[in-house]
Order: structure tokens, then sequence, then C-alpha cells
């Protein structure tokens, strides 16, 4: 099968009273368990904004913020690798940059290497450096594991010509040329993240996560979200 990377919102993994929502999360797993069995390599960026909003703050130096931001990401993937282990997976995290024996130092080779022998990859603490989002991460990581495609799991069931939140007349997209998310700075992913996935010719699907069985469904091609093409 194919080789897919899973990028994960911080803020779907919470509920209201604390970091973490178990049912949530037990339900990612038994989804990814499925790909997995089916023989799908599965990859996994989290972002950090459960924890973390540093960009939001305007008190503190800027590549402390995000630092601060790598670091949320690093233990939600650990919290969600584990509840994986839990429902019977075997895992492995690799960051950027060394975290002691929490996580292992990023080698294309290891990741390809842990794919292929039926791991979970979390990729966690983005590029490890400052100024560069989760999002560009989350490109950056695909195109290095060569995967088939990247799969945005949001709390929107996908692309909208303008913010429904604001526009009553936003209208939502099955399909959108990445040249046209750029051109109309639709914002799905950060612009940097936009010219490296067209760069790179990585496509894109845009889902809602809280759709039963949403990730299932938009890897099989039934899904009701947007596709990005390149």
């Amino acid at each position: 099968m194919g080789r897919i990377l899973l990028k994960l919102s911080g803020e779907a993994l919470a509920d209201q009273k604390r970091q973490y929502d178990d049912a949530v999360i037990g339900g990612i797993a038994s989804q990814v368990r499925s790909l997995v069995s089916d023989g799908y390599g599965v990859g996994i960026v989290i972002g950090g904004g459960n924890y973390w909003r540093g960009r939001s703050s305007s008190n503190m130096d800027r590549t402390k913020a995000d630092q601060i931001g790598m670091l949320a990401t690093v233990m939600n993937c650990i919290y969600v690798s584990e509840a994986f282990r839990a429902a019977g997976m075997r895992t492995r995290i690799f960051t950027p940059f060394a975290c002691s024996t929490f996580t292992e130092l990023f080698s294309k080779d290891a990741a390809l290497a842990a794919m292929n022998d039926g791991q979970v990859v979390f990729f966690a603490g983005g590029t490890g450096h400052p100024y560069f989002s989760t999002d560009t991460g989350v490109v950056l990581r695909a195109i290095e594991i060569e995967a088939d495609g990247i799969y945005l799991a949001k709390s929107i069931d996908g692309v909208y010509t303008a913010d429904p939140k604001t526009d009553p007349t936003a209208k939502k997209l099955d399909e959108i040329s990445i040249d046209d998310v750029i051109a109309q700075n639709l914002q799905v992913v950060d612009m940097t993240a936009s010219i490296l996935a067209r760069d790179n010719k990585m496509p894109m699907w845009v889902f809602d996560l809280t759709e039963e069985g949403s990730i299932l469904k938009t890897i099989s091609g039934k899904g009701s979200g947007t596709k990005i093409t390149v």
C-alpha cells in the first residue's frame, strides 16, 4: 500500500477540562491501526496548540516562544504514541534535536525502516528551528519520507473560498490546486509550507477529524473533505 503523513492539530486532541481527550485519541488510534493492518506506512505530526500558542504573545522573544511550541509537540507525540501502543501498535518518535532517551534523532533511513517494519512513526519538534511552523515541518517530513500525500485533520470539513465563520457566502471546495491556494491566500497551511508542497508536488487533503471514520474515508477516497492538487 502507500505511505502517508497525517497531521493532527493539538487542539483537536483536547477536551474542555484537560490537554487530552482519550476518546478522540482512541478513535484516531483505531483508524490508524486499520491502516497499518492494510499495509500503509503511517507518519504522524501533531501540533502543540493544546499547550502553547506562542505566536499570539508579543511579550516573549520569538525564538524562545517557538522553542516552547516545539517542546509542546514532543509532549503530544509521547502521549499519543503511548495511546497507540496501548491499542496494540508499535511506534517510534523522531525529533530534529536531541531529547535524551525520550525520542530518537531524526534520520530518513531510520524513519523509513521503521515504517517498512509496520511501526507508526511520529515526527515531533517541527523543523527544529524557530520561524518555521508545524505546517512547514509536515510538508518537509512528507517530502523526506516520500509520502504519497499529506492528510490534514482539522476542525473544519474542508477548504472554503473564504472563512465560513465570518463570511456567510463562503463555499466549500471539493478540489483546488495548490497554485490557487497560494494565489488566493486561503491559508490551508502557511505560505512557506504551501510553496514547499507546490515545488515538490506533494498533494494534500483537508478533512474534519470529528467526523466518524474520517481518516479512513478520506484515504480511501470516500471522504467529504477537499483535495489540494499539485
